[in-house]
């Protein structure tokens, strides 16, 4: 019987538009030009404007060490299953209201369910970064910043193929344009995160995690020449290079308290990436992708610079999409990762469409949101995973997204009008 495989990950922006100096990410110079109208390209919504410096861990220093979730609120639970509806079976969610920071309210729905985390395991490419950086620098920012903002990747043939298009701004031209990555693109290292996880290539990826290898195996030397780099993946036996990435994934995970049994990515996201270096299969779960947003609010995802860094990786600053696009959020500042993994075969009377897979239909997102943007009256994260069959995914996360804030609105008694 013939199947159609199909792994779409998200196609979003992500870090806030001032940043472009400091991090050398240079599309973001162009989305700030064309909010001023001074190039074309899209307006965003208010919730996408923030300045670097009002993107901050709101968590950090409320509760000391690295703590649990709370007990699910029964109660609260309760009203998450209503939500859901006649799918509920079918989706797991967890959601944590931080509003009041000393007061965490927690509930879940089938949160221990393991799923494939689809694009939404680059978290854990971006968690095994960072620590590999502060264990090479422990007492050194200024060297980790150095090597993202001036370590050149240069695209090669790990990066595999991709249908995704990431923004290249072209500045003596004054436009962005999008197009896939291929051999021999180069950009610093903060940008190839950017694209990894705001337009979530795969191709980005997969070179990110390739020189989080070189930068683990090579510490203090990195960055190296192409011949070095060359004969490290060709001249060391495939055997050892799969230890090795199986290290570089997982020891973070374990160092930094989650459960690597429930929440791993397994490798590369490129055929050609797995296929020299292999890997193992990557799982996940509400409850400890629930844990990972918590932890790095708190600060204590490797540590508080490296925490915050991830957040701003995942701060949206192009049209939203998916979960978060629901325009009840508009005005939110919304920090966000999706993917998704459909599958399909011939069925009489149906057409297989992107997200809408009827053998297998997982879409998968994780969200911070702070409404409004500026002095929230209401902050929550939500988790949420679900695998239901023939249905449009993206919409139904959507609508999902807009009644659940309709819910965190009401617990608060927050009109729409104040946020």
């Amino acid at each position: 019987m013939l199947a159609l495989l199909l792994i779409l990950p998200s196609a979003l922006m992500a870090f806030p538009l001032d940043a472009a100096k400091e991090t050398g990410i240079a599309r973001l110079e162009g989305y700030r030009l064309a909010q001023q109208g001074e190039v074309p390209g899209n307006r965003l919504v208010a919730g996408a404007l923030l300045d670097m410096d009002r993107l901050v861990l709101r968590l950090q220093g409320q509760r000391g060490g690295q703590q649990d979730l709370p007990p699910p609120d029964p109660e609260l639970s309760q009203q998450l299953v209503q939500l859901l509806g006649d799918d509920a079976a079918n989706y797991s969610i967890s959601v944590l209201d931080f509003t009041d920071p000393t007061q965490l309210r927690y509930a879940q729905h089938q949160a221990d369910v393991i799923r494939n985390p689809g694009s939404v395991g680059k978290l854990l490419v971006a968690l095994s970064l960072f620590q590999t950086l502060a264990d090479i620098y422990p007492d050194d920012i200024g060297a980790r910043e150095y090597v993202l903002r001036n370590s050149m990747i240069v695209a090669d043939a790990f990066m595999g193929s991709d249908h995704h298009k990431v923004p290249f701004w072209l500045a003596e031209k004054k436009r962005l344009l999008k197009r896939r990555l291929v051999e021999g693109d180069a950009a610093n290292f903060w940008t190839y995160l950017d694209w990894m996880m705001s337009a979530s290539s795969n191709a980005a990826a997969s070179m990110v995690f390739k020189h989080v290898m070189l930068l683990r195996h090579f510490g203090l030397r990195y960055p190296v020449s192409r011949a070095e780099e060359n004969d490290y993946f060709n001249n060391t036996a495939k055997k050892q290079l799969s230890q090795s990435l199986l290290s570089v994934l997982q020891q973070p995970v374990e160092r930094n308290g989650f459960d690597a049994n429930r929440f791993r990515q397994g490798g590369f996201f490129s055929h050609t990436g797995k296929r020299r270096v292999p890997g193992s299969n990557s799982v996940a779960t509400a409850r400890q992708l629930m844990l990972y947003l918590l932890w790095m609010e708190q600060g204590k995802l490797v540590d508080a610079w490296s925490s915050l860094q991830i957040k701003r990786l995942l701060y949206m600053t192009r049209h939203r999409i998916r979960y978060a696009s629901s325009p009840a959020l508009n005005t939110a500042a919304v920090y966000f990762k999706s993917g998704s993994f459909y599958k399909c075969k011939p069925e009489a009377n149906f057409v297989c469409k992107p997200y809408q897979g009827n053998v297998l239909n997982l879409m998968n997102s994780v969200a911070i949101i702070e409404a409004p943007a500026v002095d929230s009256v209401l902050r929550y994260m939500v988790v949420l995973t679900s695998n239901v069959l023939r249905q449009n995914s993206a919409v139904a996360q959507q609508s999902l997204a807009t009644r659940l804030h309709r819910l965190m609105q009401d617990l608060h008694h927050v009109h729409a009008g104040q946020q």
